[in-house]
């Protein structure tokens, strides 16, 4: 009984807290960018949108990128910045347009000290 009562308050601080994460904007509707306008800067990153609505104050598009990636983001209407992005890959799973390159290539660096022999280079 108490195992379930513990149970059951677990799964509604999960829910709240999973409800608590929900991105919201709160720009005025007269500082708002027109639709046309987030349309034409997903085209310009090479995304071709298929949809825009209105969600919890926020534009919400999808689109598909150049690779054929789906994707979800939130703007907030008045920048145009993105508050949230969701990128659905395909069976390749090329992310190099969303992350940074972790290791560019070239030479790998050389520790400079004593070496075994306690001489410097």
């Amino acid at each position: 009984m108490v195992l379930n009562r513990m149970c059951m308050a677990l799964a509604a601080l999960a829910v709240s807290g999973a409800a608590s994460a929900e991105v919201y904007c709160s720009d005025p509707i007269a500082d708002w960018q027109p639709r046309e306008q987030l349309q034409h800067e997903a085209e310009r990153r090479g995304w071709t949108v298929q949809r825009i609505k209105i969600d919890d104050g926020c534009y919400e598009l999808r689109a598909v990128d150049r690779k054929g990636n789906k994707i979800k983001a939130k703007f907030a209407p008045a920048s145009l910045r993105i508050r949230t992005l969701a990128v659905e890959f395909d069976a390749a799973g090329d992310a190099s347009d969303y992350l940074p390159d972790l290791a560019p290539p070239g030479p790998r660096r050389q520790r400079l000290g004593p070496n075994a022999h306690g001489e410097i280079k």
